[in-house]
């Protein structure tokens, strides 16, 4: 049991303890880890991990919430919206800075549930049609905000089938979604057509570009072919993009960015009668913390354009030179073949299995053994060899979110990789211990609401009272 000490112990003390705290996190300096941490690479990455706590330390006390009392952070946030317009090609775009791609989302959502609830009060049943590889942050949002979400199947090169969002569209649409990139398999939605389709329909349009808004810009001034994906589009209303990731930011800080004030309006949250006062908020936090902002202005301010394409310039290289790593190895097979810097693979037998399948769910379907035991396997012998595997489903697959970081392990990746595959193929019984088994049931299991409950019960555990730390 822990409580408050009744007497306080000293900096040098609890600084020390925290250093040995994370002892056993993971090793996200050395590249071991692809998504949650994007970090910069060698002497100048540690200058700017410096300059993120310094920015961030001298906003750490300030707060949002009141942008009169606080009005150098609210010039920040608006530098930071200002130039992130001019890279999505809209020199007057509007929008604020979130905690994270999450908020971003959540913000997107409840505002074109509020639009659609002023300009089409005959709603009573709202729907958002989104591509079926879309992030559970919309998933999220429906579920809090009583919005019915359409997911819509996507192609054999995973992105979404526009005919078939058309089809779905009708009286009680507010919406209409697509990713650049959508994060599992790393591809760019059509988003042009879809933005034809919203100005035909005259429904908005969110792209969630949390992953891609801050790299895809410099890939394609690298100068290569990427589908229009931003405000190019006519038909984008908004587009959500995390500073912290390839931004390099501090974490959290995330955009969303609006075309305009008129579609924007709808974000903005006001109570007039509070007893203490006019509360009026424009994202889902109260409490705004300034050094989380202060953080991501000084990262766009101080990598600069060149900066920036030099970091994509590697981190997209590291992702050729994995993907061609991987297509290398017998057996396996990349999945997607993606417009950034994402890569993911599978078994060519669990990569073949999808295509045919098409990712469409369906309870009467026959389960099929599809490799993905073999794969999970491998994710298992891969984190024995010290690495942070991120395993996905529909299809069974491993997935690599590429930073500037990672070009350093490429070769070391691969030979693990090589081995790992060896292991597994040389003795198929790795595949039925570890965690190869709970992931290859949950891929399989068709009652999703089961899988939810069980992952659901292990999440109270965790918070419960007297968990394990």
């Amino acid at each position: 049991m822990t409580s408050i000490p009744k007497h306080g112990r000293s900096s040098a003390e609890l600084l020390s303890e925290l250093e040995q705290r994370k002892t056993h996190d993971t090793k996200w300096r050395e590249g071991r880890v692809f998504s949650l941490v994007y970090h910069v690479p060698g002497t100048a990455g540690e200058e700017h991990e410096k300059l993120m706590q310094r920015a961030h330390a001298l906003y750490a006390s300030t707060n949002l919430l009141n942008p009169m009392a606080f009005g150098s952070l609210k010039q920040l946030e608006s530098d930071i919206i200002e130039m992130t317009g001019r890279l999505f090609h809209c020199a007057g775009a509007v929008g604020t800075v979130t905690s994270g791609g999450t908020e971003s989302i959540l913000c997107a959502v409840a505002a074109y549930r509020d639009r659609a609830r002023r300009t089409k009060p005959w709603i009573r049943s709202p729907e958002l049609i989104v591509p079926q590889t879309v992030h559970p942050a919309f998933d999220k949002a429906a579920h809090y905000f009583g919005i019915k979400l359409i997911k819509v199947a996507v192609g054999a090169d995973f992105r979404v089938d526009v005919r078939a969002v058309a089809a779905k569209i009708n009286r009680n649409t507010i919406g209409l979604v697509g990713s650049a990139p959508q994060y599992p398999h790393g591809v760019i939605d059509p988003i042009a057509e879809l933005g034809e389709l919203a100005q035909k329909k005259k429904i908005p349009l969110h792209v969630d570009a949390c992953v891609g808004g801050f790299v895809l810009p410099w890939i394609e001034r690298l100068g290569r072919r990427l589908p229009l994906w931003d405000f190019r589009v006519p038909g984008v209303t908004s587009i959500s993009a995390d500073l912290h990731k390839f931004g390099y930011a501090a974490k959290g800080a995330s955009v969303l960015i609006w075309r305009s004030i008129d579609a924007m309006r709808h974000q903005i949250f006001v109570a007039t009668d509070f007893p203490g006062g006019l509360y009026a908020s424009p994202t889902l936090l109260g409490t705004r913390p300034g050094g989380p902002i202060a953080a991501a202005w000084a990262a766009l301010s101080s990598f600069g354009e060149d900066g920036y394409i030099a970091l994509a310039k590697t981190a997209i290289d590291a992702a050729d030179r994995l993907r061609l790593g991987i297509e290398a190895i017998p057996g396996l097979s990349l999945i997607g073949k993606g417009d950034a810097t994402i890569v993911t693979y599978g078994t060519t037998e669990s990569v073949e299995a999808a295509a045919d399948t098409s990712l469409i769910p369906s309870l009467m379907r026959k389960v099929r053994g599809t490799g993905g035991e073999e794969i999970y396997a491998i994710a298992d012998r891969m984190e024995a060899r010290g690495w942070t595997i991120d395993r996905q489903q529909k299809p069974a697959s491993i997935h690599l979110t590429v930073t500037a970081n990672h070009a350093s392990v490429v070769d070391e990746y691969l030979r693990d990789l090589a081995m790992s595959v060896a292991e597994v193929r040389q003795d198929p019984s790795l595949a039925k211990s570890g965690t190869a088994p709970m992931y290859g049931m949950a891929a399989k299991m068709p009652l999703r609401g089961f899988v939810a409950s069980q992952v659901r019960k292990v999440m109270a555990e965790m918070y419960s009272k007297g968990a394990p730390s």
